[in-house]
């Protein structure tokens, strides 16, 4: 439901107001003056204003400005004229109505202005959405067994407003199955807003997800909406939520509890009306036994689980990904490319540490390697094949001297992998099946320049 602020010094017009407001199906507030209207915004947000042009301590043309930056703003006055009316859209109102005002003529004013602010608010995330769904959805290509039972629970959870945690390695398309989830739920229509968890610092990410307020740190200029607001009445995805630290996931857990949060330096309680959809490539399970994760967040992320099978589990599909990404590459599209049986069968019988991800760049680097020629054969998959011939089916063999503590273990293999695979961080994340963000940590943790 929608909040109105009506700021109007006349107690009769600002009644009646309010009244029509209600009668509407709107929440509506009323102020007299702009002092008490601050003292207001101080504990609300409202999604839109009614503003007096004069009020006994100030006008509203000169308030204008500041309020606007909370939210849509229409002024009112019982001195219309073309010209005021005129400087108050130049100086920011979204409409001018003129006292007195036809209530009819007040509800249609009204629910344009807030259509509008809901159009501004999603035509960012709609591109974007846009440039998704324009491409085929990889994680509905195939028809093995085990992709199946995967859209079978997605079609089952999607309807309901559960939390859904979507568990699987790096690359098996875990946000593609969280945007399943929105696409066939009744929050469709609305926003579908992704937030990596590993890309950002913790204040950073405090800002990204929550929003801040004018001067709630260093470089904060002005108030920011955070991208829980972007996703109002859609549906949130956070990846790799295990990355995630113990102040954030407790205010995360507030907004699963409570429906409501706070922006980094706020006092404002303001309501979430999202979905949560979160994935993970760790055992968060584990992880919330062990303490490294909160068990009680844990709990309400879980309330559904979609476990994702990674490639090497469901290799009667790579045959038709394969295709998939034949068919959606620009170069193919001006011969048409193939791959051979040999070449096809070394894709089918290679592990696929990296996943999904892996098999596309694969198959993108031999569509470009092949140049002019139609048949994609084994020589064009030199990468692939050499890893399959030297690594597939290789032992690791670490020594010590003496029985070895986990973190001696960790720190040799990760110290292995790094020589091995020459720092390259994505595929090292893959095989030891984390995040690039903890092999950030790990680097910080155990390398040197003599071993690293």
């Amino acid at each position: 439901m929608s909040d109105i602020l009506v700021i109007e010094d006349d107690p009769l017009l600002s009644q009646m107001l309010c009244d029509s407001l209600q009668q509407m199906g709107y929440s509506a507030h009323r102020t007299h003056t702009l002092k008490d209207a601050h003292l207001y915004l101080n504990q609300a947000e409202p999604s839109l204003i009614l503003l007096d042009a004069y009020l006994p301590d100030g006008e509203g043309m000169q308030a204008l400005p500041n309020l606007r930056d909370v939210c849509p703003v229409i002024m009112m006055t019982a001195y219309g004229s073309v010209r005021s009316a005129v400087t108050a859209m130049q100086a920011g109102a979204a409409e001018y109505l003129l006292k007195p005002m036809n209530v009819d003529e007040l509800e249609v004013v009204v629910q344009r202005v807030l259509q509008n602010r809901t159009l501004e608010q999603d035509y960012q995330f709609y591109k974007k959405q846009c440039k998704r769904q324009n491409r085929h959805n990889k994680l509905t290509v195939g028809n093995s067994k085990a992709l199946q039972h995967v859209q079978q629970l997605i079609q089952a959870v999607a309807p309901t407003d559960v939390s859904v945690l979507i568990q699987g390695e790096s690359g098996t398309g875990k946000e593609l199955a969280a945007m399943e989830v929105h696409k066939n739920s009744t929050r469709r229509d609305r926003n579908f807003v992704a937030l990596d968890c590993c890309t950002l610092q913790e204040k950073l990410f405090e800002s990204e997800l929550f929003g801040h307020e004018r001067g709630a740190f260093t470089g904060a200029d002005r108030q920011k909406k955070g991208l829980i607001e972007n996703a109002e009445g859609g549906t949130l995805f956070l990846d790799e939520i295990g990355e995630i630290d113990a102040t954030i996931q407790a205010k995360l857990l507030r907004v699963l509890e409570t429906g409501q949060f706070r922006r980094l330096g706020g006092t404002k309680d303001l309501v979430a009306d999202v979905r949560i959809v979160a994935a993970t490539n760790r055992d968060l399970e584990q992880m919330a036994r062990s303490g490294q994760f909160r068990s009680d967040l844990y709990y309400r992320l879980s309330a559904f689980v979609v476990t994702l099978p990674p490639l090497r589990e469901r290799r009667e599909d790579i045959a038709s990904l394969v295709q998939h990404f034949i068919h959606n590459h620009s170069f193919s599209r001006r011969i048409d490319k193939q791959f051979s049986k040999v070449a096809l069968q070394q894709l089918v019988e290679y592990d696929w540490p990296g996943n999904i991800r892996e098999l596309r760049n694969i198959v993108e680097r031999a569509i470009i390697l092949s140049g002019e020629q139609q048949i994609i054969t084994p020589q064009h998959l030199s990468f692939c094949a050499n890893f399959l011939q030297n690594n597939t089916r290789s032992t690791v063999q670490l020594n010590f001297e003496e029985e070895p503590s986990l973190s001696d273990i960790e720190r040799d293999y990760f110290q292995l992998l790094m020589k091995k695979y020459s720092g390259h961080r994505s595929k090292i994340a893959a095989i030891m099946g984390v995040s690039e963000r903890h092999i950030y940590r790990l680097i910080k943790k155990y390398a040197s320049e003599e071993n690293v």
